[in-house]
C-alpha cells in the first residue's frame, strides 16, 4: 500500500479516486463499474480528445507539427497517424506531451471544481494512465491500481487495437511496470478473470477505501488547515 501523501481531508463532499495501470489492464472496466454505481468518471482519454479536437491553440500547434492533413474532415485528430509518429520519435512525443498534458490536467481540475460548485457529493474517479506522471495522486483521496498478467494484456490489446503482438509488447515496455503502479496505490486489483469478477473486486476495494472517510464523519474547512 502506498505511503504517498493524498489531499487533505476534504470538506467538499467529494471522494476522488485515481485509477491507474498499464494499457490493457482493465482500468476502463473498473471506471465503468464505478459509473454504474453513481460515480462521475473523468476519462483521461476522453478529455485528451477534447483538448486536441476543440482547443484552438492545441489545434494550431498540432497542424504546425504534423501538417493540415492531421485533422480529418469531421474535425477530429487522426490519432493513429500521430501515434505512429510519436512512437518512433521521442522528440515528437515530448513536444506532444508538453502541448497536451498541461491542458488536460487543467481540464481535470476544472471539471472537479465544477462538480463541487454544482453541489455534487460522491465519488469522482479519474481514469488516467499518466496520473502519477502528472502528480495528481496527491490531489486524490485514494488511488487504485489495476494489474494483469502480461500475456493477457498482450492478447486484449492485439484484439482490441489491431496491433501485432510485437507492437503491443513494445508499447507496454515504454510504460511503468505493474509493480510501480501497485507501489503507488492504496488498493491493487489483479485482473485475472472475467470483467464481472474485476467489477466485483473494484466495488469491494472502493467500499474499503470509503469506510474510513465515512467513519471520520464530515469536516469543516478549519479542520483542513
Amino acid at each position: 500500500m502506498s505511503t504517498e501523501p493524498r489531499r487533505p481531508r476534504p470538506a467538499d463532499g467529494l471522494f476522488i479516486v485515481g485509477i491507474v495501470g498499464r494499457t490493457g489492464s482493465g482500468k476502463s472496466t473498473v471506471a465503468a463499474a464505478f459509473a454504474a454505481d453513481g460515480a462521475v468518471v473523468l476519462s483521461g482519454d476522453a478529455l485528451g480528445h477534447e483538448v486536441t479536437d476543440r482547443d484552438p491553440e492545441a489545434r494550431r500547434a498540432l497542424i504546425a507539427e504534423y501538417g493540415d492533413g492531421i485533422y480529418r474532415a469531421d474535425g477530429t485528430l487522426d490519432r493513429p497517424r500521430v501515434a505512429a509518429r510519436v512512437f518512433s520519435d521521442p522528440g515528437a512525443r515530448a513536444r506532444l506531451d508538453r502541448l497536451v498534458h498541461p491542458r488536460l490536467v487543467h481540464l481535470i481540475r476544472e471539471r472537479i471544481g465544477g462538480l463541487s460548485t454544482r453541489g455534487f457529493r460522491g465519488v469522482v474517479a479519474i481514469d488516467a494512465a499518466l496520473l502519477l506522471e502528472w502528480g495528481l495522486e496527491r490531489e486524490c483521496d485514494a488511488v487504485i491500481a489495476v494489474v494483469a498478467p502480461p500475456a493477457l494484456k498482450v492478447d486484449r490489446l492485439a484484439r482490441a487495437r489491431g496491433w501485432t503482438r510485437d507492437e503491443v509488447r513494445a508499447r507496454l515496455a515504454a510504460q511503468r511496470t505493474d509493480e510501480d503502479f501497485a507501489a503507488a496505490a492504496d488498493e491493487t486489483l489483479e485482473n485475472r478473470g472475467s470483467p464481472a469478477e474485476l467489477e466485483a473486486s473494484a466495488r469491494r476495494a472502493l467500499a474499503r477505501l470509503l469506510k474510513p472517510a465515512a467513519d471520520l464523519g464530515p469536516h469543516t474547512p478549519e479542520e483542513r488547515c
